[in-house]
């Protein structure tokens, strides 16, 4: 394949992924029906109803479980890696297998034993059961793997305990797979739609996907509203993007190149 060939190719893709946020941002700017361009329309989702209270019910359940993931993870990612015992392979593979495990069969088990707990309509019933990922703990565990085990054992002469070791030493060598968890988990949970909409009864506990679907109901689905809100979800993710990209990239090339 040629220079120009690759390029085209490029250029094409990124034209692809593109033009969908162009035409986002393109429309949420419109104010029918004088067709004027403006940012009049973030300013009336922002302050249309509970959309305040969508976005922050989103980060604070987006920031909670990927809290959660970097730390449980990260534990059972390091225990897989580094202790050995009996069926710990076949332990493994049943975590990962519950990778193939669609969401939808846990839906009515799971609905059930929020409800038990009296957890429907909470903050508990979006954060408790999506704290520990099972792609979480394999992609911690094969990058700790990766790590040299003489400064565990340096650390272990100098008196230090394993959780020590593990949040002090361990996982700061970690960082880029952390960032790569962080923002997967992130990501994931702040685009959940349908078990917040499951476990969520009351307006004042919808996260935002759940409150823009409500909300596009309420507005006869006014599409220069609906983009606008869009447009205000997704600023977490591209500020997240952009700062910690580097991390991102890292923490993708870093089984790529050996000694």
């Amino acid at each position: 394949m040629t220079s120009w060939n690759r390029y085209s190719l490029l250029f094409a893709v990124c034209l692809v992924c593109i033009a969908p946020v162009a035409w986002m941002i393109g429309v949420s700017l419109v104010e029918y029906p004088e067709k004027n361009f403006s940012f009049g329309n973030y300013v009336e989702v922002w302050n249309s109803g509970l959309f305040g209270r969508y976005f922050f019910n989103s980060l604070i359940v987006s920031i909670a479980v990927t809290a959660g993931n970097i730390v449980f993870c990260s534990m059972a990612g390091y225990f897989f890696a580094r202790q050995n015992f009996r069926y710990k392979n076949v332990l493994f593979i049943t975590v990962l297998l519950t990778l193939i495990i669609p969401g939808q069969i846990v839906m009515v088990p799971l609905y059930m034993l929020m409800n038990h707990f009296n957890w429907l309509d909470t903050y508990w019933a979006l954060i408790i059961p999506w704290v520990v990922n099972p792609f979480g703990i394999f992609l911690m565990k094969q990058y700790f793997e990766k790590l040299p085990v003489s400064v565990e054992e340096s650390a272990r002469m100098d008196g230090a305990a394993e959780m020590t070791i593990l949040f002090r030493i361990i996982m700061p060598m970690a960082k880029p797979a952390l960032a790569v968890l962080g923002i997967y988990i992130f990501v994931n949970n702040w685009n959940q739609f349908l078990f917040p909409f499951l476990f969520t009864d009351s307006d004042v506990m919808r996260t935002l996907p759940v409150g823009l679907a409500f909300f596009s109901g309420y507005q006869d689905i006014d599409t220069p509203h609906l983009m606008a809100g869009a447009g205000i979800s997704s600023i977490p993710m591209i500020i997240i993007f952009l700062l910690f990209q580097k991390q991102i990239i890292s923490g993708l090339t870093s089984g790529a190149l050996k000694e």
